[in-house]
């Protein structure tokens, strides 16, 4: 089993560590209503997709 041969010192660890970011969701326009929805979903507002009815709209 690999084994490390010396510790990470904290800077190096902190350093690897702050390339990790989030990034915002890629947002598009749904087709039926004109409100903001997540690609290739359901749009929770209308309830279409691919302009096809397939959940009940939110109230």
């Amino acid at each position: 089993m690999a084994v490390p041969k010396r510790k990470k010192s904290r800077s190096n660890t902190r350093h690897r560590r702050a390339q990790w970011k989030t990034a915002a969701p890629n947002l598009v326009e749904c087709p039926t209503c004109r409100d903001p929805k997540l690609p290739h979903t359901a749009c929770a507002t209308c309830g279409t997709y691919n302009r096809r009815q397939v959940i009940e709209p939110a109230s």
